[in-house]
Parts: C-alpha cells; sequence; structure tokens
C-alpha cells in the first residue's frame, strides 16, 4: 500500500524534518541547526517516501473510526498554524538508534562499517523495525493537533 500524494503535500521535507529535530540532536548531541542540516539532507531521497510510508500504516491503524480523507483533513489540521513545529523529543530505543543511523548512512555522515552492518540480513531486519517505529512517531506528530 502506498500513501495519498495529499499527505506528502502536508508532510513535507522541512516538516517531517522539524518533526525529528530534537530527536536527532539529542541522540548525536549536535545542536539543532546541524541536526536540520543532515536531516534535511538525509530525506532528499528514498528514507521521505519509506518513512510516510510507515507513518500513514500508522495512522491508518491507529484510527478506526476516521477514513483516509479524514485522517488527512486531522493531519492538515493539526499542521496548519505551525507546520514546522519541532516534535516532541522521543525515547530512544534499538529501533530508534537504528532508524538514526540510517539517517545517518544517507546524509553522508555515518561509516562505511556502519553502511556494511545495515547492508546484513539483520541490518535490514533493524532498519525496517527503526523505519516503523519512527513512522509511528511521525504519524503520532502529525495527528496530534485538535
Amino acid at each position: 500500500m502506498t500513501f495519498p500524494p495529499r499527505l506528502a503535500h502536508l508532510a513535507t521535507r522541512p516538516v517531517v524534518v522539524a518533526k525529528l529535530i530534537p530527536t536527532y540532536a539529542r541522540a548525536h548531541n549536535i545542536d539543532e541547526d546541524e541536526a536540520a542540516q543532515r536531516l534535511s539532507s538525509a530525506l532528499q531521497g528514498r528514507l521521505l517516501p519509506s518513512l510516510l510510508e510507515e507513518a500513514w500504516l500508522a495512522m491508518r491503524g491507529k484510527s478506526k473510526r476516521l477514513n483516509d480523507e479524514g485522517l488527512l483533513e486531522k493531519v492538515a489540521t493539526t499542521l496548519k498554524d505551525r507546520p514546522t513545529r519541532p516534535g516532541r523529543v522521543a525515547e530512544l530505543t534499538p529501533a530508534w538508534s537504528a532508524f538514526l543511523v540510517l539517517a545517518d548512512l544517507e546524509a553522508g555522515t555515518a561509516s562505511e562499517a556502519a553502511r556494511r552492518v545495515m547492508e546484513s540480513p539483520e541490518g535490514r531486519q533493524r532498519a525496517q523495525a527503526g523505519l516503523a517505529e519512527v513512522g509511528r512517531f511521525l504519524a503520532a506528530e502529525l495527528t496530534r493537533g485538535r
């Protein structure tokens, strides 16, 4: 299943970056400007659509009473006034850590050893778990409004 095109119009790269900055900055012990640059670079490629796909799956699984259009309206309402409002700081778990390594690989800041680990079968499994967990986090951030 793919996510609706409207989700990508609402949850743009700057919006997703803003939601992830606090956790990324704290995990890497860097300032938020540096975190924003790295995340923006990481989300230029295939990582953003994968993350939006996981967020959409989480939204659909969480809300039984809203149809797809209702979910998109909820996202639009949440983002209406302050779309780039920073997200909450997430508790770091092994899945979150795997996502952070994926983001670092996409941004070009991870080592070659990290790339080899993430290309292994266990690394790919952990990467998928990380995408799913961060997708759930993003879904919660995108729908926590009114």
